[in-house]
C-alpha cells in the first residue's frame, strides 16, 4: 500500500518540477507556459545541442535552487528561478573557454538564482520586478574574472576597445528578412533566420497578443536604429531588435494591468523605442571593457516605464 500511495505522489513532484524547469525557459521571454518553453528547448537544442544541454541543466539547477531553498511553490512553479540561469549559463558557455568552460557555465547559472532571490527581496518594497539583472551583474563579473584568474578565459569575441579610435560604420547590406527574424533569436544567442521564425510560433503558441505584441517590438527597435543612423551589420543582426521584443512585452502585456490595446501598445513602443539608444550608450560605456550589453537596455526600458507609472498610472 505504501508503494502504491507513494507513485501517485512522486508522479506529481516529477510533473511540477518539470513543468517548472520549462517555465524557467519560456520566462526568458516573460511567458510563463512549459510548452513553449519545451518548444525553445528544442530550437535551441536543433541548433546546437551542446546549448540544448546547457540551457536544460541550467533551468534545473534554477528549479532545485529554488525547492531546495525553500521557495514558496507559486514561483518556483512560474519559472521564476530558472531564467537567469538559462541566461547566464548560455551566455558564460558562450563567451568563455577552455576545457571546463561549462563547469564555470553551470556554476554561474547557480549564482543567478541564488542573486535573483537576494534581489527579488531587495526590490520587492519598490514594486519592480527583478527581470534578467542577476543574468547581467552574473554575466559581467564572471567576464571581469577572466583578466586577474587564469581558471577563466574569454573567447576572441570579447576584446576591449579603444573609445578615442572608434568610428561608426554605417555601411553594410540591408537585409530586412534576417533583421525581422536575428532579433527574437539574439535572445538566446541564436543567429539563424529559421530559429527566429520557429521561435516567433512558440511566443504565439502561449499567445497570439504575445505574439503580435513581440513582433511590434522587433518592429519598432528595427526600424528606429535605421532611422537613427545605427550600424547596418549591427542592426540586420538582431542587436537592436531583441531588447525591444522584451521591453515591449513585459510593459505593454507582462506588467500592464490596464486593458485594451491603444494604451498598452503606446506604452510599449516607447519602451521599444527607448532600448535603441539604450542598445548604442551601454554599449559604447562598456566598449573599453569588451562587454556585451546583453539584455540591459531591455531591462532599464522597462524599470524606466513601470517606475514612472507609479506617479503616471495611465502610461
Amino acid at each position: 500500500m505504501q508503494k502504491t500511495t507513494g507513485r501517485p505522489q512522486l508522479k506529481e513532484n516529477l510533473k511540477f518540477f518539470l513543468t517548472a524547469s520549462m517555465k524557467g525557459i519560456s520566462q526568458v521571454l516573460l511567458i510563463d507556459n512549459a510548452v513553449t518553453g519545451f518548444f525553445i528547448l528544442l530550437i535551441i537544442t536543433s541548433t546546437s545541442i551542446f546549448l540544448g544541454i546547457i540551457t536544460l541543466l541550467s533551468t534545473i539547477i534554477g528549479t532545485l535552487i529554488g525547492i531546495v531553498g525553500g521557495a514558496d511553490k507559486e514561483s518556483v512553479t512560474q519559472g521564476l528561478f530558472g531564467f537567469n540561469s538559462v541566461l547566464t549559463g548560455i551566455a558564460l558557455a558562450l563567451f568563455m573557454n577552455g576545457p571546463y568552460h561549462w563547469i564555470i557555465a553551470l556554476l554561474g547559472a547557480a549564482l543567478a538564482a541564488i542573486l535573483a532571490a537576494a534581489m527579488m527581496h531587495a526590490m520587492k518594497p519598490l514594486g519592480i520586478p527583478v527581470l534578467s539583472a542577476p543574468f547581467i551583474l552574473i554575466t559581467w563579473f564572471t567576464l571581469l574574472v577572466s583578466y586577474r584568474l587564469k581558471a577563466f578565459t574569454l573567447t576572441s569575441e570579447l576584446v576591449p576597445q579603444d573609445l578615442a579610435r572608434w568610428k561608426l560604420d554605417t555601411t553594410g547590406k540591408v537585409d530586412w528578412t534576417e533583421g525581422a527574424f536575428y532579433g527574437i533569436g539574439q535572445i538566446f544567442f541564436l543567429h539563424e533566420t529559421i530559429a527566429g521564425v520557429l521561435l516567433f510560433l512558440a511566443v504565439f503558441w502561449a499567445g497570439w497578443r504575445l505574439g503580435i505584441f513581440a513582433i511590434m517590438g522587433n518592429l519598432t527597435a528595427l526600424l528606429a536604429s535605421y532611422w537613427l543612423g545605427g550600424e547596418h551589420t549591427l542592426i540586420f543582426m538582431g542587436l537592436y531588435g531583441y531588447n525591444g521584443i522584451l521591453a515591449i512585452l513585459a510593459v505593454a502585456i507582462v506588467f500592464n494591468d490596464n486593458k485594451g490595446w491603444i494604451q498598452p501598445l503606446l506604452s510599449g513602443i516607447l519602451a521599444a523605442f527607448l532600448t535603441v539608444p539604450l542598445t548604442a550608450s551601454i554599449t559604447t560605456l562598456l566598449l573599453p571593457y569588451g562587454l556585451p550589453a546583453l539584455t540591459m537596455p531591455f531591462i532599464l526600458s522597462t524599470w524606466i516605464i513601470l517606475g514612472a507609472r507609479k506617479v503616471l498610472p495611465k502610461l
